[in-house]
């Protein structure tokens, strides 16, 4: 069954993902990429090939979104797909349901600050086209015809909507569930990536070992991240020319205006109060 690590992009999902990729499919637990395909992208061309004829139809893939999982749990084992995809329910066909999904972990992240990151990774013109992509509620990625953020090999129809449908489309909407926040991991990594542990340890009955756990959140610091990318072994990037670009050090209070904030906190703001960001 799969166990789902999704997030609105730029939350956070690749640095978890790494973690997770490191304690369970590398001896030690030291993160140096090689073990990060091990957690693909959920939905990717490859999963719908022989169900689906022209890849860049949203509604063929919705409608084998099912017979695409299903396959992927023909083997019976637990598996982690990475998503941005809401959680949703379109003409009658759900995105995922408890036959096919063990549980998920969704990373959060304060919009505002996704805001700088989103700019940056598609290479917006500035913070207001980025304003406008993170409050729109009908965001696709993957199709060709409209979507003019590029920034994938793999175009397959996916549907982020806005921040806040995509945080709320997932909230406790699927057994098992483990929201983790963005700022929680870099104020304590130590005990956010220990949590996020040992849900996986209830989860798939494995044990990690602390020594370990302990060198996958050393590995995957922000800064161990960057001098990784920074030698060519991270290669996912976007259009910006980092991947790991601010992380720890974006401010959005230095950088986005006034005008921007208030809309983005009158927007989100039952979402934005519920998480502490306001």
């Amino acid at each position: 069954m799969i166990i789902w690590l999704a997030s609105y992009p730029k939350s956070g999902n690749t640095w978890v993902r790494a973690f997770l990729a490191s304690i369970l499919y590398s001896e030690k637990g030291i993160n140096d990429f090689s073990t990060l395909h091990k957690i693909q992208q959920f939905p990717r061309k490859e999963q719908f090939e022989g169900l689906v004829d022209d890849i860049q139809n949203p509604k063929k893939i919705l409608e084998n979104w099912k017979n695409a999982q299903d396959r992927i749990n023909l083997n019976n084992e637990i598996k982690l797909l990475k998503t941005h995809h809401v959680l949703c329910k379109m003409d009658n066909f759900e995105f995922t349901d408890n036959s096919n999904s063990l549980g998920a972990i969704y990373i959060v992240r304060d919009p505002r600050t996704v805001l700088l990151s989103i700019k940056h990774h598609f290479g917006m013109k500035d913070f207001n086209e980025a304003r406008n992509f993170i409050t729109n509620e009908n965001i696709w990625l993957g199709i060709n015809k409209s979507d003019k953020y590029k920034n994938r090999a793999n175009k397959v129809p996916t549907l982020i909507s806005s921040w806040r449908v995509n945080y709320l489309s997932w909230k406790n909407k699927i057994q098992n569930y483990l929201i983790v926040k963005y700022e929680d991991l870099l104020e304590n990594p130590q005990r956010e990536f220990f949590k996020i542990t040992k849900f996986m340890e209830k989860l798939t009955n494995c044990k990690f070992e602390d020594e370990k756990i302990n060198n996958a959140i050393n590995s995957t610091s922000f800064q161990a991240l960057q001098k990784l990318e920074e030698k060519g072994l991270f290669t996912e990037q976007g259009q910006g020319t980092k991947f790991f670009n601010s992380g720890p050090n974006s401010d959005w209070k230095s950088q986005l205006d006034k005008n921007i904030v208030d809309e983005i906190n009158l927007k989100f703001k039952n979402e934005m109060v519920e998480l502490g960001y306001l």
